[in-house]
């Protein structure tokens, strides 16, 4: 029965059955055979087969919860018998954005990787608003957020703090009349955005600039146009894009201005000037945030504090 069930959410994951049978190593037939014989025996089908991609039917749906809550049950069986061990090993399961495998998390891993060598790390890198699915369908241990709700199923401590950034390719005209508040690239990789003294600049002046902006499904967008609605501009949108590293290599290549975290700002990057904005919603305190339902194994609990040591508790600048 344990070969059928892997059989079911296989094909229910890849959304059809050659696709599902490839992975599995199996012959399409001999898939299709072992799931019909699951569907003979409670007497209902599991997927309508009817639909491209495949769809649940109701029981197919209440089949899959089910295994899904199986399967968590029996991760955290794994990881609570492992721990009682006292010994680093196992593994955790990681999401984390672009902007995070590039720019946040490299020291942190290759320092986790030298104190627990045994214990693995699985990383999904995808975008902020898949990751917090995955994390709620307890497909992952731990993901970062930059915002928690009250009452939310996750849990969250601080992980890192950033400040949002206007990012302006320098051979645009505008950065002339803001020439006082620019800052270069190498200024932002010194800490210069976090000091008091360092002016913010008015949104208003580029409104005419083109501006390469993340989908508004993601929190840098909500704040992003909360930016532009604290001004009263209405921005010209050129571009949409899902990932913070795109949109800051877009501007780089002169496509347009861009909101990017201080910490993305790495390497030489002489293309672009950098200006602070006056709105409080720039700072990002950005939490490690994990499924409450969830336990809380101790590689999951080792990886916290391997990041909370290297970042010093959401310190603010580099």
């Amino acid at each position: 029965m344990r070969n059928e069930q892997e059989y079911i959410y296989m094909v229910y994951r890849k959304g059809s059955f050659s696709k599902a049978a490839q992975a599995l190593y199996l012959t399409q037939p001999a898939l299709s055979i072992a799931i019909q014989k699951v569907e003979s025996e409670i007497g209902m089908p599991l997927f309508d087969r009817s639909q491209k991609p495949l769809a649940l039917t109701e029981a197919g749906r209440v089949y899959i919860e089910a295994l899904e809550q199986m399967r968590a049950l029996e991760d955290q069986l794994n990881s609570r018998l492992l721990d009682l061990t006292s010994m680093n090993v196992g593994k955790a399961r990681i999401g984390a954005t672009s902007y995070l495998l590039s720019c946040i998390l490299p020291p942190v891993l290759l320092r986790f990787k030298k104190q627990y060598p045994g214990i693995t790390l699985d990383i999904v890198e995808a975008g902020s608003y898949e990751l917090r699915e995955l994390l709620a369908e307890q497909r992952l241990d731990l993901t970062f957020l930059s915002h928690l709700e009250e009452g939310s199923l996750f849990r969250g401590c601080p992980a890192f703090r950033d400040r949002i950034l206007l990012a302006v390719p320098a051979a645009l005209a505008v950065n002339g009349r803001a020439r006082d508040r620019a800052m270069t690239g190498a200024e932002v990789q010194t800490g210069r955005p976090w000091r008091e003294d360092q002016p913010c600049v008015d949104l208003a002046w580029f409104r005419e600039v083109p501006f390469v902006l993340l989908e508004p499904k993601y929190d840098l967008r909500r704040r992003t146009d909360s930016f532009f609605e604290e001004r009263g501009v209405e921005p010209q949108v050129y571009m949409e894009v899902s990932q913070i590293v795109t949109a800051y290599a877009l501007a780089r290549a002169g496509i347009g201005a861009a909101f990017v975290p201080d910490r993305a700002v790495v390497g030489g990057c002489e293309e672009l000037l950098f200006y602070r904005l006056p709105s409080p919603r720039a700072d990002r305190d950005m939490q490690v945030a994990t499924n409450r339902k969830s336990y809380l194994s101790n590689p999951t609990q080792c990886f916290i504090r391997v990041l909370n040591e290297y970042y010093d508790r959401g310190r603010a600048h580099r």
